[in-house]
């Protein structure tokens, strides 16, 4: 092989097992990331030529060249999504959160109509009603343990795009389906596909961003899918009064074809081994140019040429098959997200309650019009972006601080202050909003208990994703799967047994007992974890010791 191909270090091996050039870091550290990438501290030399400086060539017994490892370019290459600018990292971050933000605005847009859309259809069932809503948020919690999986085949972008397209499709139809059933059934094709954001977007982050940047990056897309359903019932009580039902779909359709279009110029690959892969073809492609070329053949050229990520573990068999099973692995084994995953799911779960019964408060008691009904859902997103603005600005200063004070050790536990307020925030909404939605009671009053409910949701929601992703770094993705199916469970659940509740109990004592709930579930996981958080992770065969 030319030496100009030949990178300039190469360690040889007199046998056949390979010997890296690469120092082995562990994957608990600071540097780590989702994918276990492996960065080396051992070549720091200027970039003047093209080096494959991380490149290793193993041997065979009588040392002839055999195999060429492609790996990044030293610990500062830019191609690393690692390494980007931040203008680049910011910007893969925005477009992933537009999609994240686009879907769920489809799962709660039509809340506001479901009164007129069942009177076109004649649903008379609370249930069935409710279902129309919460269907599409069921396919949230199956989608991603497929979508997962094929973005570490594929890549994040190709399954992304894909998927949006496929909820795109979907969505459409919704505008145009004639009888419940079909409504349903195209509700729940959308919601795999509209999936794929809340599945690939936690890690197209860890693709991009170190653990002490993170924060920021997390607050904006952990507020897209919980702000898209506060946007979209506000748009759709408009939409309904005004129009028909059916524009809620054609509308959030028409939005989502230009977020695509913005996808398909300025989305970019992050998945390391996909880079690598395309890397080590194109290195293919050279050395075979350069081998038909007599004056450049000189060596004979590495029998094979593969990533550093390229083995039998990544056939799509076996990444199905541990995909679909570790979620389920994690929830069984693990006490930090049986614990955490079911306070989570009871915020999301809470939080497409109130998203359902936003408009019996203010139309059955208020007795406002289904558009200015639809207004208070602003109360809701005062609470959520508020507090998620606040967080954003101080999770990785929070981080930062005690990782000083730890000697320059960070651990996940130091995610948790702001779940403290968080955890507080919420039973105060829950007991406001229940015994002040009077009619003798000004519907500002509600409107604030919605706010603190807002912002106790966004700020567990926050604390518990960005804690889950520096626990589990190298299986976070499989982490927030097991986490993600809950909550879907969760929000699908929870809008069908409120309607019951309600009318049964009444708004006061109904909140009341969720508020109880909250804080029986939720006010002692960030003490324990706190305290005890590290050695629950010791004994784990998963998270970060």
């Amino acid at each position: 092989m030319s030496s100009t191909l030949q990178p300039p270090n190469i360690a040889h091996s007199t046998s056949g097992t390979p010997t890296p050039t690469l120092r082995e870091e562990p994957v608990d550290t600071e540097n780590s990331d989702p994918q276990g990438e492996l960065d080396d501290d051992e070549n720091k030399k200027g970039r003047g030529v093209k080096e494959k400086r991380e490149s290793v060539i193993n041997t065979d017994d009588e040392g002839n060249e055999d195999v060429l490892i492609v790996d990044w370019d030293g610990p500062n290459d830019p191609d690393n999504p690692k390494n980007w600018t931040f203008k680049r990292k910011w910007a893969a971050t925005a477009i992933i959160s537009a999609f994240t933000f686009i879907s769920p605005v489809s799962s709660s847009m039509v809340a506001p109509a479901t009164n007129q859309l069942a009177q076109q259809f004649g649903i008379t069932n609370d249930v069935i009603i409710a279902l129309t809503t919460s269907i599409f948020v069921l396919a949230y919690a199956f989608g991603p343990l497929f979508l997962g999986p094929l973005s570490e085949i594929y890549g994040r972008s190709r399954v992304l795009q894909l998927a949006n397209m496929w909820y795109l499709a979907w969505n459409l139809g919704c505008g145009f389906a004639q009888n419940e059933g079909q409504l349903l059934a195209f509700r729940l094709m959308a919601g795999f596909g509209g999936s794929a954001p809340l599945s690939i977007g936690g890690g197209v982050l860890g693709d991009c961003w170190n653990p002490e940047e993170r924060g920021k990056a997390v607050a904006l897309y952990s507020l897209a899918p919980l702000l898209g359903p506060v946007v979209g019932p506000v748009a759709g009580a408009w939409i309904a009064e005004k129009s028909t039902w059916r524009w809620v779909f054609w509308s959030t359709s028409i939005v989502d074809g230009g977020i695509q279009l913005l996808g398909l110029f300025f989305l970019q690959e992050t998945f390391a081994p996909i880079l690598l892969e395309r890397k080590a073809a194109k290195i293919r492609k050279e050395l075979e140019r350069s081998s038909s070329d007599p004056e450049k053949s000189g060596n004979r050229p590495p029998r094979e040429i593969r990533s550093k990520f390229d083995s039998s573990d990544r056939s799509w068999q076996h990444i199905f098959a541990k995909a679909l099973v570790r979620p389920f692995k994690l929830w069984y084994c693990e006490p930090i997200i049986q614990l955490l995953g079911v306070y989570m799911a009871f915020v999301y779960g809470l939080m497409y309650l109130f998203l359902t019964t936003i408009p019996s408060i203010f139309e059955g008691v208020y007795r406002e019009r289904v558009g200015i009904a639809g207004l208070h859902y602003i109360a809701l997103g005062v609470g959520l972006t508020g507090a998620s603005q606040i967080n954003a600005r101080i999770m990785d200063k929070i981080y930062v601080y005690f990782t000083q004070k730890n000697g320059g050790k960070g651990r996940p536990e130091y995610r948790l202050p702001s779940m403290f307020p968080g955890t507080i925030c919420l039973p105060i909404g829950l007991f406001l909003t229940g015994w002040t939605a009077r009619a003798n009671i000004h519907w500002i009053v509600p409107d604030i208990g919605i706010a603190f409910v807002g912002a106790g949701v966004i700020l567990n929601f926050q604390s518990i994703q960005t804690y889950v992703i520096d626990a589990f770094t190298l299986h976070a993705a499989s982490a927030l799967a097991a986490v993600a199916f809950l909550r879907s469970c969760a929000g699908f659940g929870f809008p069908l047994f409120a309607p019951a509740m309600y009318n049964a109990l009444g708004y006061g004592k109904g909140d009341s007992i969720l508020a109880a709930v909250a804080i029986v579930i939720g006010c002692p996981a960030p003490f324990i974890f706190w305290k005890y958080g590290e050695r629950i992770r010791k004994a784990s065969h998963y998270a970060r010791s």
